[in-house]
């Protein structure tokens, strides 16, 4: 079979720094690690073209020789790995070994990687809001399915009245040691038991209602405190109510990724509001006192004489307040004049007076574009 190229094996663009390999690297070693597919021949080829490709691009000389000549110029390139690279997974990853490998699954040493407490997964939901929900805050009910502790076993995995028995095979150390005959000659090598899979226990009577693993999924109704003034996109986290932790250790965090459905009078700015107020012809001229929405009640607000068609407002304090704050933003009222429209002839007789009256000074707009037109054509 034809090598693949390692950018396409590891899924990156070739310009990715290291981090980003290493990330790419860590991601596809996971998801083709032999624990997590037993018996999965295909995806053991992909975890040595993995750990290969990873070889190569980790380290700056080996990368540089192959982006310039590709697989003619880096020897030990065969379809048994890089440089030594065997299908025991025993050494040759080109980062620190097996110890190295096991750390990046569980954080720990390789005898004790399984028995570690370690805090579980945490959740991430969507959730809604309306947009007086998210401005003043509220409490809401939703769905989680999330994995718990057993409560029949209380996380042991055994049945009632039974507990773990150390591993016969490992004494409860959870790595066996494995020789294998290579081209080599003998290799000793130490792997994750495979009678307790590194747990360095067993359970003879598991638990009835897990199976024996500890924990069970379940799916609840549960009530949420959403705090006033989180905006599209803010992240609410609530501890401690993801999923179980692995050996005693605490459980994951909650997080719900908030989005806000739109309003029918208000928009949005961070915490400042604006709204759209349509006035008269005449209470713009002369002035009015007019009605403005606010999130709570309306209030009173006096339209300035000579108001123009899109002059904007600030009534300060009456946005939507900072997140576990007492201060606020503001609100903006954008002043909307409206033409009346369907007139009758006697209204189109007073305005036809009205405008007979005045004269340009009235208009600073029309005064100033009369001007530069005289200034343009010379008068």
């Amino acid at each position: 079979m034809a090598k693949r190229d390692y950018y396409e094996v590891l899924g990156v663009e070739r310009s990715a720094d290291d981090a980003t390999i290493k990330k790419a690297y860590r991601q596809m070693a996971k998801k083709y690690h032999p624990d997590v597919n037993p018996g999965d021949k295909d995806a053991e080829e992909k975890f040595k073209e993995v750990n290969e490709a990873y070889s190569v691009l980790s380290d700056a000389q080996k990368r540089a020789r192959y982006d310039q000549f590709g697989f003619e110029d880096n020897p030990g390139m065969g379809a048994g790995g890089f440089e030594g690279f065997s299908s025991g997974f025993g050494g040759g990853f080109g980062f620190g070994g097996l110890d190295d490998l096991f750390n990046m699954f569980t954080g720990g040493s390789t005898g004790a990687r399984r028995n570690v407490p370690m805090q579980g997964d945490d959740i991430r939901m969507n959730l809604s809001l309306t947009f007086e929900e998210a401005a003043k805050g509220c409490q809401k009910e939703i769905n989680l399915s999330r994995v718990e502790v057993c409560d029949v076993c209380g996380g042991t995995g055994c049945k009632a009245g039974t507990k773990p028995q150390t591993c016969t095979r490992c004494k409860g150390t959870g790595v066996e040691t494995v020789i294998s005959n290579t081209a080599f000659g003998r290799v000793q090598r130490r792997t994750e038991c495979s009678a307790c899979r590194g747990r360095g226990q067993t359970i003879s009577d598991p638990c009835t209602k897990c199976g024996g693993n500890g924990k069970v999924r379940t799916t609840k109704r549960r009530s949420v405190n959403i705090p006033a003034g989180v905006d599209a996109g803010n992240v609410v986290n609530i501890h401690g109510q993801g999923n179980a932790g692995e050996n005693g250790g605490p459980a994951g965090d909650l997080q719900l990724v908030i989005s806000i459905k739109p309003h029918k009078l208000f928009s949005r700015n961070g915490q400042d509001i604006y709204v759209d107020v349509p006035v008269t012809f005449a209470q713009a001229a002369l002035g009015a006192e007019i009605d403005v929405p606010t999130l709570d009640k309306p209030v009173k607000f006096t339209v300035p004489e000579g108001t123009q068609p899109g002059e904007r407002f600030k009534l300060k304090g009456l946005g939507i307040p900072y997140v576990r704050s007492n201060a606020k933003g503001d609100l903006y009222v954008n002043v909307q004049v409206e033409v009346p429209k369907k007139l009758t002839d006697a209204q189109k007789a007073r305005l036809k007076a009205f405008e007979d009256s005045t004269t340009v000074r009235e208009y600073e707009k029309k005064k100033s574009f009369l001007d530069k037109i005289k200034e343009a054509f010379g008068g």
